[in-house]
């Protein structure tokens, strides 16, 4: 592999993905240059276990949602190993998933069965009982060598500093909206029955909890309810 050349692929790639307009963009994004910049790969995907659940959250190539559709099918595979290790490995690498692979004893087989050759992960995230991992897939075995596994390992780790940071400008996006629906409910509110700031936002906050709907809901439904008014 030559090194000086894929940093340079790697620096723009981090350009690249901190460019991008929101995270589930970031995460496509990951998914379409692992398999451009990864020699042998044919398949890249980012699989998410939420509350015990697997879930796909970008995929490019055929074998991703059908490998990841089986892991969380059958609760065992590489990446759900990763997630559960606790000495600080958060990689795999499956040289030749054509030959036995007793750790997974049902997961293997069907992977085979799907045409995965060889097969890499690495963590991106851990939250609670959730994780993110980045997973790579190649048709042939073999394809995965000690120098690729390390290729990877620095494309996930620019994935998941883009990832942490598309997921914080979401959030702050997300707290921007909710501050703005809930000035313009409470104006709203203030302009029709002559309430003062504090007045306004109490009449928000106890709909809230009468009703247990979150405070942003009940800003946005008075804000719609006052739009054919206007």
């Amino acid at each position: 592999m030559d090194w000086r050349a894929f940093a340079e692929h790697m620096a723009e790639l981090a350009r690249h993905l901190l460019a991008q307009g929101s995270t589930q963009e970031t995460l496509d994004a990951i998914a379409e240059r692992g398999v451009e910049l990864l020699d042998g790969c044919d398949a890249a995907g980012v699989l998410a276990l939420r509350k015990g659940r697997a879930v796909t959250l970008a995929s490019c190539g055929d074998l991703v949602e059908a490998s990841d559709r089986l892991q969380g099918e059958l609760g065992e595979g590489p990446c759900f190993d990763a997630a559960r290790r606790t000495n600080g490995e958060r990689l795999f690498r499956i040289t030749d998933m054509t030959k036995p692979q007793p750790q997974w004893p049902r997961f293997a087989p069907a992977a085979r069965d799907l045409g995965v050759g060889s097969m890499m992960g690495f963590l991106l995230y851990t939250r609670d009982d959730d994780f993110g991992a980045l997973n790579l897939y190649s048709t042939r075995p073999g394809a995965f060598t000690p120098e690729m596994e390390t290729a990877g390992w620095l494309l996930a780790s620019h994935a998941a500093v883009a990832l942490a940071s598309a997921r914080t400008v979401d959030q702050l996006e997300h707290a921007l909206d909710t501050r703005h629906a809930i000035g313009e409910a409470m104006g709203i509110l203030r302009e029709r029955h002559h309430l003062s700031e504090e007045e306004a936002f109490d009449v928000l906050r106890r709909i809230s909890q009468t009703h247990n709907v979150k405070l942003r809901e009940v800003a946005q439904s008075i804000r719609a309810r006052a739009v054919p008014e206007r």
